[in-house]
């Protein structure tokens, strides 16, 4: 039986207005169980496991230097990123990021109306490679109700199964789509002159995001 995992995680939210983020995005990362990364998740873990931090990567706070991240030093904070970012570098996986400025929007039902017609859109122009499993295996912790009953409906074309409890920390692809989420918000900020933080400007200094971006493109679904 052939599967397919996909790893889905969010960053911004529903809601509109002052203090509320503008740009809302989700990313995807697609992994045929058949492809073998145990390696890869090895090598992973042994670098973590060097720089004493065994903890899931979350990008953002990681980059902006909030939550745990505040107690570790920049370099350490950098090798972090470095370490997942090689990582999903390597791995045999597909990628696939949505990104939905939220800016002449004022009303949930236009945003939830957009991301339907984007998760659409990825699974009309992929139909005969996700066709291809007899499968689909999500992973999204509904840590966004709305996403997860977005995603449910329009997968349910296919023989899906939805997981929602699972370890975070055990689950590195699961990291990959976080750190997806950060980097490509991140090109889109920069693509169309919005302001990043002051953090991210120190994190990522010169053209360092296009390189990183650049990277990782021929894993584009």
């Amino acid at each position: 039986m052939k599967r397919l995992n996909i790893f889905v995680d969010e960053t911004g939210g529903f809601g509109f207005g002052e203090g509320t983020s503008r740009l809302y995005g989700i990313s995807f990362v697609f992994h045929e169980q058949d492809n073998n990364i145990r390696k890869e998740i090895d090598t992973l873990n042994d670098r973590l496991n060097k720089l004493e931090y065994h903890n899931m990567i979350h990008t953002a706070e990681l980059v902006n230097n909030k939550g745990e991240y505040k107690s570790i030093s920049a370099r350490v904070r950098k090798s972090i990123f470095n370490a997942i970012y090689t990582f999903s570098k390597r791995i045999d996986v597909k990628y696939y990021t949505i990104i939905i400025d939220k800016k002449y929007m004022d009303d949930n039902k236009i945003l939830k109306k957009n991301i339907k017609i984007a998760i659409n859109k990825i699974i009309n122009d992929n139909l005969d490679y996700i066709n291809m499993f007899d499968v689909i295996v999500i992973y999204y912790d509904n840590g966004q109700i709305p996403l997860g009953k977005i995603i449910d409906s329009e997968f349910s074309i296919f023989n899906t199964k939805h997981i929602i409890d699972f370890d975070h920390k055990e689950k590195k692809l699961f990291q990959v789509a976080d750190m997806l989420t950060f980097i490509d918000k991140c090109d889109y900020k920069e693509k169309h002159k919005i302001s990043m933080t002051k953090a991210e400007k120190y994190f990522f200094k010169d053209d360092e995001m296009r390189k990183i971006i650049k990277r990782i493109e021929k894993k584009r679904l």
